[in-house]
């Protein structure tokens, strides 16, 4: 009985490093929704969108999105994706060195983490690891429109994620 007992006490207690830094970083910040995003059908990532207190999504406040690769993708994939998104949506573009900087090829089970802090910077987080911060006129607007914006590549995707 003694040990069942520990053993569920140490339950409810949260164990360091698994809890999303989402929190460290936005703080009251709960999760809004989450996607599969797919690709001919197979999936590439799960999406979560992180507001405060999981309220609708307000461009005006920041917010965040987690994603969890469910495939391998090089890092030049995974960069020159996400720049030509920006630019298809009609958003200034960062430099690709500054991207490369910030996201390096992933295997099924890498998590980046993108948090807007203003208008125009983004942190992002690898495996709940800083790996860089851009700063750039309208880069929130610009990054997050990949998959919460008004004419991302799934709407259906979109919705699920926005709640």
């Amino acid at each position: 009985m003694r040990k069942m007992l520990l053993t569920l006490s140490l339950l409810t207690v949260p164990v360091a490093g698994l809890s999303s830094p989402v929190q460290s970083l936005l703080p009251g910040a709960e999760q809004r929704g989450s996607a599969t995003f797919r690709l001919f059908g197979l999936p590439v990532y799960q999406a979560r969108l992180f507001t405060q207190n999981a309220a609708p999504l307000d461009w005006t406040r920041d917010f965040g999105i987690e994603l969890t690769y469910q495939r391998r993708l090089s890092q030049d994939n995974l960069v020159e994706a996400t720049l030509a998104e920006m630019q298809r949506l009609g958003h200034s573009v960062p430099n690709r060195a500054r991207f490369e900087a910030c996201f390096q090829a992933v295997s099924p089970g890498d998590r980046y983490l993108a948090v807007s802090q203003g208008p125009d910077r983004m942190k992002f987080l690898r495996n709940g690891r800083t790996v860089c911060t851009l700063s750039q006129p309208g880069i929130k607007r610009g990054f997050m429109s990949i998959f919460v914006g008004a004419n991302t590549r799934s709407a259906r995707f979109t919705r699920a994620l926005l709640g």
